[in-house]
């Protein structure tokens, strides 16, 4: 506990002190420059750092579509883009019903790296799976599989009203139903494989596992085997064995301000888990958006290190999303309403950028990805754009312009 609490302690102050650093606008070089001249990330203060600019023409939606709130995005292997979205609260809208001329988009959309629509499918249930009631998570494999989980428990964003969602589902890119991993409509706890409001999704090449960010009810870290769909390990905070959710002291409590009780809080997960990434040396990133936190383990659930993000935000939903870039030098976190960017080995936060608008009071970010030329993408969790009067578009797209000059 005096670890835990002598971290947080720490992370308040060098994220004070990381993001006034990272905020000053610099003069941006070419990315081969940067490259060229730096082999590891930088460091606090030292410059180097990505800098991004907005693409208003990303993506380009079928006339005969409209898109519904974003909830995830991720790159593939081949450059392409997909998008999440979820067309049954687009649906529900009045403003849908009162739009004759087109439909909602449907859930799965991939796109190529300007913008150009491809493909999409997805929304149907069939024999031995359910679609999500609410779309939550998705990830593309390294073998070309679409892996979806959706986090509706209960009444709990479930807008089709639908059995809850405790499967994680296996689809090839064209969308052909592959496997389920649980069955729809269970109800449990940690002590089951039983998915409770899962909310994210990472595949490990290395031991051909789909860890699962499980999520807004279990809070865990759950890995299946990606064949079987056998269940392989769990953990939670720290790498402990995690407690249900009527076992876990919630940290939104006012009551929770003495330091003591901040430590026992921080000893587990908080809902929701909302992110899991893997990266190329084997080290699983889990989002803990309910303690503002990123916590890194291996690939058997040894804890490793964390960092705390959004400390001093008045906005709760820091922590959202996990990416990187394509050489894993930079890790990128969501936050509301930024975006910070790390040093992916040393978890330093060396700065962030902006998305939505000045002023809004819910910037609509979500859950983030990155595509093999360095670009970041955001999942935007709303039916209307950054502007707050513009129609919303699923995702935006983050351009890599340059680094900042190195000092």
């Amino acid at each position: 506990m005096r670890r835990t609490l002598a971290n947080l302690v720490v992370a308040m102050a060098g994220a004070a002190l990381t993001l006034s650093c990272g905020s000053t606008p610099q003069q941006a070089t070419s990315a081969a420059d940067a490259a060229a001249a730096n082999v590891d990330a930088p460091h606090i203060g030292e410059g180097g750092v990505p800098q991004f600019e907005v693409d208003p023409t990303w993506p380009q939606i079928p006339s005969q579509y409209r898109m519904g709130p974003g909830s995830a995005v991720t790159g593939d292997a081949e450059g392409h883009v997909w998008i999440l979205s979820r067309p049954k609260v687009l649906a529900a809208l009045p403003e849908m019903k009162a739009d004759t001329g087109r439909k909602p988009a449907p859930p799965v959309m991939e796109f190529d790296a300007n913008g150009q629509y491809l493909q999409g499918w997805g929304g149907e249930s069939g024999p031995g799976h359910q679609w999500p009631s609410n779309e939550h998570g998705l990830t593309v494999d390294a073998k070309g599989f679409v892996w979806i989980v959706g986090n509706a428990d209960g009444t709990s964003s479930n807008p089709a009203k639908l059995p809850n969602d405790n499967q994680v589902l296996k689809y090839t890119r064209s969308g052909r139903f592959v496997m389920a991993i649980g069955t729809s409509g269970q109800t449990g706890s940690n002590k089951t494989d039983v998915l409770r409001g899962a909310a994210g999704l990472a595949y490990s090449p290395k031991t051909n596992e789909i860890f699962v960010a499980d999520g807004y009810g279990n809070a865990r870290v759950i890995a299946f085997d990606a064949e079987s769909g056998k269940r392989t390990k769990m953990w939670g905070a720290y790498g402990r064995t995690p407690l249900d959710q009527a076992d876990r002291l919630a940290p939104s409590t006012p009551t929770l301000l003495p330091w003591t009780r901040v430590a026992e809080v921080l000893q587990q997960f908080a809902s929701p888990v909302h992110d899991v990434k893997i990266s190329d040396d084997g080290l699983v990133y889990v989002a803990d958006r309910g303690n503002r936190r990123v916590q890194v383990f291996t690939l058997e659930g040894t804890f490793v290190a964390e960092q705390f993000v959004g400390l001093d935000s008045p906005y709760g939903l820091q922590a959202r999303g996990i990416a990187f870039s394509p050489d894993q030098r930079f890790m990128y976190v969501g936050g509301t309403p930024v975006v910070y960017i790390l040093n992916r080995k040393t978890l330093e936060v060396l700065g962030t950028f902006t998305f939505g608008e000045p002023g809004q009071e819910h910037p609509p970010g979500h859950q983030i990805g990155t595509d093999s030329a360095g670009n970041v993408y955001v999942a935007q969790a709303d039916v209307v754009g950054a502007d707050g009067k513009s129609e919303g578009t699923g995702a935006y797209k983050y351009v890599l312009k340059g680094h900042s000059p190195r000092r």
